[in-house]
């Protein structure tokens, strides 16, 4: 009769390391991606404004995305990968809800969500494995209107205008000349036209936007999202682009 072997718990040996070759399991390069997000203080929060549409490379694959996330009286803006934007929407449920079964009282302020993507984003940096957004935080934090960035390299910083994506290079400059040094006069009717002017030159500009968008704004009496709704543009320009129809 053959002997019985039993493998006991501190006998059994260690599974082997998968081999270094084997296929990635990261996000090498981002596949559905969403464009600008434009964002300034005005004289009663926070004004901010994307598009609907999420590009399957230049195929305007997806044209009703919402690339807002409302977190508590916090407001998400972001450009990029949709699908690292859901993980974080994700991790930013699982945060609400651990705040709320805590029940102390507290809420989660507009300062702390910021913190919390930052230090998402620069942890994914440094493990090599980031997540391919850029991400535009505002609210009311303390009575004071907050506005923040961070992206996939772990930079961050906070100004009174902040643009993503082509908008960096196109609406920055009608930010810095119409809203820089002066926020606190701009009142919501101005701050629309700004907002809507930036998009339209953005719309113009830049092949992966859509006329079709979201605006939204944060004031202390919290966030409100519109609907979509399309921008009055002018194509008679397109005559004096050179090369065009050629």
């Amino acid at each position: 009769m053959d002997p019985i072997t039993l493998e006991l718990p501190h006998t059994l040996k260690a599974p082997k390391a998968a081999p270094g070759y084997g296929p990635a399991t990261r996000t090498m390069r981002p596949m559905l991606t969403g464009t600008s997000v434009v964002a300034f203080k005005y004289k009663d929060g926070i004004m901010m404004a994307a598009d609907c549409l999420a590009s399957y490379g230049s195929m305007a694959r997806f044209r009703n995305e919402n690339r807002f996330m409302k977190v508590g009286n916090t407001l998400l803006g972001v450009s990029g990968d949709v699908s690292d934007f859901q993980y974080m929407k994700h991790k930013l449920e699982d945060l609400l809800t651990s705040e709320y079964d805590m029940d102390d009282g507290q809420n989660l302020g507009t300062k702390s969500v910021y913190k919390y993507v930052s230090n998402v984003m620069y942890g994914r940096r440094n493990q090599f494995d980031p997540l391919w957004n850029a991400y535009v935080v505002g609210g009311i934090d303390n009575g004071e209107a907050f506005l923040g960035y961070a992206n996939l390299f772990g930079t961050t910083y906070q100004s009174d205008c902040i643009a993503t994506g082509f908008g960096a290079h196109l609406a920055i400059p009608i930010l810095r000349r119409r809203v820089e040094g002066r926020a606190h006069e701009i009142s919501e009717e101005e701050a629309v036209r700004i907002l809507d002017d930036c998009m339209r030159v953005l719309l113009y500009r830049d092949c992966r936007a859509f006329n079709k968008q979201r605006r939204a704004k944060v004031t202390a009496q919290g966030v409100e999202i519109s609907e979509p709704y399309t921008l009055e543009t002018d194509w008679s320009i397109a005559d004096r682009v050179v090369g065009y129809g050629a």
